[in-house]
């Protein structure tokens, strides 16, 4: 059954702000940082991380950027789809990709005015070495960032394509 219907959307958003044009030595420098983070790590993995971050921090710009980039990555729709509730649907995760989700959120959450718990990172350290488990969280970190600048400016998703950015 086909339709002629035609659907209506709302409005896109303008960004509020194109901060990478006028601060673009900052921006220069969080690509750098960013792939330093990325270094050595598994990009699905990195790809996971940053998805469910981005979930929390409410950063549309990220979210549609790493869902393609997780893609091009040859990640799965349905482990993409499944991140916003990884616990309910520990089964399409590794124990590695689990601790790393579960580091994720407590790393993220902090803002809230949390802590990243003994037991959050001692299942982090069981399935990473100390130098992966440092990139790990210089993933999370960079991301964060990413976030912060992506929420503040009201980045506009929509338009990334994977291979695109510098």
């Amino acid at each position: 059954m086909t339709t002629d219907e035609t659907v209506e959307y709302a409005p896109e958003r303008p960004a509020r702000l194109a901060w990478a044009e006028l601060a673009p030595d900052v921006y220069k420098a969080m690509v750098r940082l960013e792939a330093a983070a990325n270094k050595g790590l598994d990009p699905r993995l990195v790809e996971l991380v940053k998805i469910r971050a981005s979930q929390l921090n409410n950063c549309a710009f990220c979210l549609d950027m790493h869902s393609k980039d997780a893609l091009a990555a040859g990640e799965s729709v349905e482990r993409i789809v499944q991140l916003g509730a990884w616990r309910e649907s520990e089964h399409f995760y590794t124990g590695k990709e689990l601790a790393a989700l579960e580091l994720a959120e407590a790393v993220t959450e902090l803002a809230g005015g949390g802590f990243v718990p003994d037991e959050v990172y001692e299942r982090a350290a069981k399935h990473f070495e100390d130098a992966e488990l440092a990139q790990v969280i210089a993933v999370i970190t960079v991301i964060n960032a990413w976030n912060r600048f992506g929420v503040t400016c009201r980045m506009v998703p929509g338009h990334y394509r994977p291979g695109a950015h510098t």
